[in-house]
């Protein structure tokens, strides 16, 4: 879910005409501002910066040439009831309040409004249901999904390993480089949301898989690119593995498995956490390796003990 602003005791307005001049103008305008605050005075990554603009593209369709600085609540009841109706997903309604909630608290900070409207709205909380996770055997089958000796082959079995030992994002993955991955000592160093470091230990599967990528195949895609790729998992092309290419791996491999195929590599992430918990691995140090900034985050990952824990208490409760 985006970001919420940060809270500023004073700020330059942006608007070199005075809010009164910009209140009145399209949806276009205030959009890109807002854009540009989050990207150079609040920093936030390309993904969150994306999410946001995804949002407010749409948000700005739907204003069909009325400037937000104009509405009011019922106003935005009326877009939530059309997600609604379109048949978004509680979380994506839940996901657009919340961009909508950070843009009006940037108009307010520049000016453009006196009061939020989007404060007011109450959106359909999030799920907090994990997304579908896979049991350790259907894991198994995905992981020994590519099979043979191909260049892309192995390849594939190293950045399955690499999402399911590590718990990274496809993003993660994608921008991790060579000198982020220390197979001699059995870890790999991964940026997340905020550009964050965390260090996540690489079990012996994935370091075989990995190295056996690193030392074979690699160097030949590498040889087709311009220069020396620094990124440890490549195309075919020798170029940094998009997101969507680690999306279609994953997909393409969970099929041929025979596990459901509408699976992502946010499956094998929810999947790493899940089977951790359930190992009994301490809750704080599955944070620290998802990455999470809150604990409560990673609580999420709790209600798979909940069988495990009723065994327990049935095997040697005295009153049992």
């Amino acid at each position: 879910m985006p970001d919420s602003p940060q809270p500023r005791r004073t700020r330059k307005i942006l608007f070199d005409a005075g809010p009164s001049a910009v209140a009145g103008g399209g949806a276009e305008l205030l959009v890109e501002r807002f854009l540009d605050y989050i990207r150079h005075e609040r920093g936030l990554s390309v993904n969150t910066q994306a999410a946001y603009r995804r949002d407010l593209r749409d948000f700005a369709a739907w204003l069909g040439g009325r400037s937000p600085a104009t509405l009011k609540v019922h106003d935005l009841g009326d877009y939530f009831a059309a997600l609604a109706a379109k048949g978004l997903a509680s979380a994506s309604v839940a996901r657009q309040a919340a961009t909508l909630k950070t843009f009006y608290a940037f108009l307010q900070l520049e000016g453009v409004v006196a009061e939020s409207p989007a404060e007011l709205i109450a959106a359909a909380r999030r799920d907090d249901a994990i997304p579908g996770t896979l049991s350790p055997e259907q894991v198994d089958r995905l992981l020994t999904s590519p099979e043979g000796a191909s260049p892309s082959a192995c390849r594939d079995r190293a950045l399955l390993e690499l999402l399911y030992a590590t718990g990274c994002r496809a993003s993660e993955v994608s921008t991790l480089r060579i000198g982020d991955v220390h197979l001699a000592e059995s870890f790999c160093t991964c940026r997340g949301k905020g550009s964050k470091e965390r260090v996540v230990p690489l079990g012996r599967r994935a370091v075989a898989a990995v190295r056996q990528w690193l030392d074979g195949p690699r160097q030949a895609f590498a040889a087709r690119a311009a220069g020396q790729p620094a990124w440890a998992v490549l195309s075919s092309r020798g170029n940094r593995l998009s997101r969507m290419r680690i999306w279609e791996i994953v997909r393409l491999h969970a099929e041929r498995a025979g596990v459901p195929s509408d699976i992502g590599p946010h499956t094998l992430r929810h999947s790493f956490a899940t089977h951790l918990v359930a190992g009994g691995v301490d809750l704080r140090h599955v944070q620290e390796m998802l990455g999470h900034a809150s604990i409560a985050t990673t609580q999420r990952y709790t209600h798979v003990d909940a069988g495990r824990l009723k065994a327990v208490h049935g095997r040697f409760h005295p009153r049992r």
